[in-house]
């Protein structure tokens, strides 16, 4: 009756010990998700960061010349055949909407990309030679030479595997590149999308916003037609 009694004290309190214990590594998990643009955060102007739903943090500020900027995390778990992915979105919204057409392309397309600008443009275009599958779509106002410009450019990027999406529009530019693949022993074992890493280098948000910025250059030509007061 004794042992029976001490073994289910200790069975309660291991219990005990397990729930207090997870729930003070998920709460250190979100503490140091919330933090991982604060390194970010120097490269802008009036930098301010919030959090998405999903606690990942979202920053925003101002370029140098005065337009914002939009930078933030994507937990994707709808990839097939490899780990989740943190994918980093960089947008940048012109400060007066441009006469360019709309032309996105995206790498390895799978149909699952949500956060996808690509899949709603309504007209398919013969995307550059890259070594990665890609998928080039704009709103069908391009002109042959900016289809070539763009392409060009696009050549360019895709050559990085780690690029995503790249996106021009009227109303500003978006950059969407890895930022970390999901840890191994997580997924296998909890289906989880846990990220090994503490913070988001200010060196690859850097070159995200060159690349968004280089992206608005490409048909820079095109004159201004009216204010822009919302990201792209």
């Amino acid at each position: 009756m004794i042992t029976t009694l001490a073994f289910s004290a200790f069975v309660a309190a291991s219990l005990a010990w397990m729930g207090v214990r997870a729930i003070g590594d998920h709460r250190a998990a979100l503490a140091q998700r919330e933090g991982l643009l604060n390194e970010a955060a120097t490269l802008l102007q009036g930098a301010r960061i919030g959090l998405s739903s999903d606690r990942f943090p979202v920053l925003t500020g101002r370029l140098q010349d005065g337009r914002q900027a939009k930078v933030e995390l994507i937990a994707d778990t709808m990839v097939t055949r490899r780990l989740p992915q943190l994918w980093l979105r960089v947008t940048i919204s012109e400060k007066v909407e441009c006469a360019r057409p709309t032309i996105g392309a995206l790498a390895r397309p799978t149909g699952a990309e949500y956060y996808s600008l690509v899949h709603d443009m309504p007209v398919w275009m013969t995307p550059p030679d890259t070594n990665a599958s890609l998928l080039t779509r704009g709103d069908g106002t391009a002109t042959s030479e900016q289809a070539a410009q763009v392409a060009t450019l696009f050549r360019s990027l895709f050559a990085d595997p780690e690029v995503k999406e790249a996106v021009i529009t009227p109303r500003g530019t978006r950059l969407i590149r890895q930022a970390a693949q999901g840890d191994r022993g997580s997924h296998m074992l909890l289906r989880q999308a846990r990220f090994p890493l503490t913070a988001i280098p200010a060196g690859l948000v850097r070159q995200a916003l060159a690349e968004a910025e280089a992206l608005g250059m490409v048909l820079a030509e095109d004159e201004p037609v009216s204010p822009v007061y919302e990201a792209a």
